[in-house]
């Protein structure tokens, strides 16, 4: 069974009934919900670690057919780690194997696993920069949520409602400006964007709720 450190600090766990319906390998519609909540995430790691945009999907396409593969012998008690916890592993030796190809670090045997390849890897996480701490990537998982949700709430409202919320609340345009260059009065301004805010919160928790 994988054994990793337990994060009593996280409040974002996926939830298990998500990870209970990927070993089925038929459950498409949930591979596909799998995928939409960490592709992003895990190509961003690979993107910032220095990787190219194609070796970074390269990395991505990797880690999830790991997942795929290896996803039967997660142990679901929370108590022996995330199921983040242990993508954050997956990603940074797939990054490593990555650069390594590149002939960027010293080569490694294929980890025989998950805990054996947790203690092989370990002079190689500390030569390899994209190998991050759990709080570096927990800050990254909290930006990605919040992306994702400003992409739903994008979706279901008023081209022109978004660009008032986007000018003024997250750019931090002054609300003349923005009533001036959309053609809206400020209260309009102020209304739309309080209603915007407080979709934005409520699909955060939502999605929280769903990785959670």
């Amino acid at each position: 069974m994988t054994t990793m450190r337990h994060d009593p600090g996280s409040s974002l766990r996926t939830r298990p009934t998500l990870l209970l319906r990927v070993r089925n390998w038929e459950d498409r519609a949930s591979w596909e919900e799998l995928h939409r909540l960490y592709q992003r995430l895990v190509y961003g790691r690979a993107r910032r670690a220095g990787l190219s945009h194609a070796d970074a999907e390269d990395v991505a396409q990797e880690v999830f057919k790991r997942v795929a593969e290896t996803i039967k012998d997660f142990d679901l008690n929370p108590d022996r780690g995330s199921f983040r916890g242990w993508l954050m592993k997956l990603t940074s030796w797939r990054i490593a194997d990555k650069f390594e190809s590149r002939g960027r670090l010293p080569a490694r045997s294929p980890p025989t696993s998950h805990d054996a390849a947790s203690a092989h890897t370990a002079t190689i996480e500390r030569l390899s920069a994209p190998v991050a701490d759990e709080d570096e990537w927990d800050r990254e998982w909290q930006l990605h949520l919040l992306a994702a949700a400003i992409d739903r709430v994008a979706s279901r409202v008023k081209p022109r409602h978004f660009q008032v919320f986007e000018l003024y609340v997250r750019q931090k345009w002054p609300v003349l400006r923005v009533a001036t260059e959309l053609g809206v009065n400020p209260a309009t301004v102020y209304v739309i964007s309080h209603r915007l805010t407080r979709q934005l919160k409520a699909e955060v928790e939502k999605l929280k709720e769903q990785v959670g």
